[in-house]
């Protein structure tokens, strides 16, 4: 049986070592580092981390630590996964309201940070189904830790959340060309 706990801080260093393993594979791809690119790119890296934070980390704290994520090999399976949409998302229990209301201002900012980051995701519905595949990704990858749940609510709420980010995003864009600014 494999068993360890991963802590905020140890998920922050392998995020941060794989962004930077990224980052020096496109300046040699590219012959160099395009400073004003990745300034650019700094809020992706900030949003991954946020996001990292609420999603895989329970929000209570002891003396103000976070509390670890735990895999155990011996409990990962039967998977906890909520298949049922919105059955759940409105429970009486003390933080559904915030539950609801974080998980889709939690991706906000990846509908409006990535479409100006990343040319590809030059429509509203790219840049939602960019946000959506996170979701999904965040959702399956929960599935190795037992005090994770994985929802089709939270799918739901992440993606909407994305959704408004793009609404935002696309709507000044076409605000700022409709009275003459170039984005």
């Amino acid at each position: 049986m494999i068993s360890f706990e991963l802590y905020y801080s140890q998920l922050v260093i392998l995020i941060t070592v794989i962004w930077i393993t990224l980052r020096v594979v496109v300046a040699i791809k590219n012959k160099g580092v395009n400073v004003k690119r990745e300034l650019q790119l700094l809020p992706v890296y900030c949003c991954i981390l946020l996001i990292a934070r609420f999603v895989y980390f329970p929000m209570e704290t002891e003396d103000g630590h976070v509390f670890p994520l735990k895999f155990n090999s011996g409990k990962v399976w039967p998977f906890w996964i909520n298949w049922k949409p919105i059955e759940h998302m409105f429970d009486e229990y003390d933080e559904w309201l915030i539950n609801i209301i974080g998980n889709v201002a939690m991706f906000i900012p990846v509908g409006i940070v990535w479409p100006f980051c990343f040319q590809k995701l030059d429509r509203i519905w790219k840049t939602v189904l960019a946000g959506f595949l996170l979701s999904l990704f965040i959702e399956i990858s929960q599935l190795l830790f037992y005090q994770r749940i994985s929802d089709v609510d939270d799918l739901i709420m992440n993606t909407t959340g994305t959704l408004i980010g793009a609404l935002i995003y696309f709507g000044v864009r076409r605000l700022k060309r409709r009275f003459g600014e170039a984005p």
